[in-house]
């Protein structure tokens, strides 16, 4: 692996006598992790039925090291039962010590590894905003909280001047995870070596500085916000947080940087920062409404459900069960809580809904591992005649999604997008 020139030898002055270990630990492939999803099962259950071996990640309760690829083209992933993620990038949401019952942001969030995590924190109380710029990559961010089953998310795609503007002093607690040169990610993505200049670096920290000043004026007084990078400039990293601290009113608790050739994962930073004055402000709830296509949802709900969502709104023909603390917004918002259903004279009952159930919760049609390969490949399968209407798929009692039965066939409503 070929390293720009002029990183090589930032990286000799910083590291001194530690350097050719650094340079050495390039030799070694990256680490492959996975963080199992507690909102679905538990570390132990997992670990009783988990095709790979798992080592521990000594910063991460739920994460592991994983030998092997194709992590993401297994049952299990699709039922949303663990998360991909590099070991290192486990070691930031954990310094936000997030609790349930918070507001909390991810203000750049795509596609969802450290906000994930932190949602894992929340079980599903108070109310966690994922937000990301780049529209195509929230789409995917919004794919992944559905595949995980997280029902306390918005999902939102705005620039975070837009989101200053209407959340000042708003979030209790914010994860900045910001844009960078990627400079400790050369071994797992060489496609950024060719990206890397001093220039880059320099347009890296602009932007940072703007990011983080937003993120401030978000956050209530006496919260915590945890800035951080996966680079190793200091431009980005702990200069970034000393001009930071000179600006706003606020301490450093705690910082650190990640190498390596110390631990097991690629390069990271991170700093935590207690916001010191300045009062938390309420924003006016969306109120759920009345409407007739209500009737209709709660007669299937009724029917079909053994489990009955509340805060109900329609956006379109679309239902949605919405976090408690769900502000009126003029974002771009994506998703929501939950999408329950389309509702028009009938129910369509969507993947969200699902993905967000446990097996006790409704009818299932319980598959085997070759007919739950086949039906994330979009087939239908044979079942009881006896069967009627929309029933949840599962295997070993999680959901995959739903078919619709009707003369000894289930028909795969699985989304398109999500067949593999």
């Amino acid at each position: 692996m070929k390293l720009p020139a002029e990183f090589l030898l930032r990286m000799q002055r910083e590291l001194g006598d530690g350097f050719f270990d650094f340079c050495k630990s390039y030799d070694c492939p990256p680490e492959r992790g996975i963080r199992v999803n507690t909102l679905k099962i538990s570390v132990e259950e997992f670990k009783r039925i988990s095709p790979f071996l798992l080592e521990p990640v000594e910063w991460e309760k739920n994460g592991f090291y994983v030998p092997c690829a194709g992590l993401g083209k297994t049952v299990y992933h699709a039922q949303g039962l663990y998360y991909v993620q590099e070991p290192s990038a486990m070691c930031v949401a954990p310094k936000l010590e997030v609790k349930g019952g918070e507001r909390v942001l991810d203000l750049c969030s795509a596609p969802g590894g450290k906000g994930s995590q932190l949602a894992q924190k929340m079980n599903g109380t108070g109310i966690i905003f994922l937000n990301e710029i780049n529209f195509s990559r929230a789409k995917i961010l919004s794919s992944n909280v559905e595949r995980l089953g997280i029902k306390n998310a918005v999902v939102t795609c705005a620039p975070p001047e837009k989101l200053a503007q209407e959340y000042n002093e708003y979030f209790d607690k914010i994860l900045v995870d910001a844009p960078c040169s990627g400079e400790g990610m050369f071994k797992k993505e060489e496609s950024a070596i060719p990206e890397w200049s001093l220039e880059n670096i320099k347009k890296c920290a602009e932007r940072q500085a703007n990011i983080l000043d937003n993120a401030y004026s978000m956050l209530c007084g006496g919260g915590r916000m945890v800035y951080s990078t996966c680079t190793f400039a200091p431009e980005e990293d702990e200069l970034q947080i000393e001009k930071f601290i000179s600006r706003h009113d606020c301490r450093l608790l705690e910082m650190q940087k990640l190498y390596p050739h110390k631990i097991r994962g690629e390069g990271h930073f991170y700093a935590v920062i207690e916001k010191l004055s300045g009062g938390r402000r309420d924003l006016k709830r969306v109120s759920p409404v009345s409407d007739k296509r209500l009737n209709f949802y709660r007669e299937w709900e009724k029917q079909n459900l053994k489990i009955n969502f509340d805060n109900l709104c329609f956006v379109g023909g679309t239902l949605y069960s919405l976090p408690y603390e769900m502000p009126e917004t003029s974002i771009q918002t994506l998703r929501a809580g939950v999408r329950l259903a389309e509702v028009a004279s009938r129910v369509e009952p969507s993947h969200s809904l699902a993905m967000c159930l446990k097996a006790e919760e409704t009818d299932c049609v319980e598959v085997d591992v070759d007919t739950a390969l086949n039906f994330l490949r979009g087939m239908t399968f044979g079942c009881d005649e006896r069967l009627k209407g929309y029933k949840l798929v599962t295997f070993e009692n999680r959901p995959l999604g739903w078919c619709k039965c009707s003369g000894g066939v289930a028909k795969n409503h699985l989304p398109k997008g999500l067949r593999i």
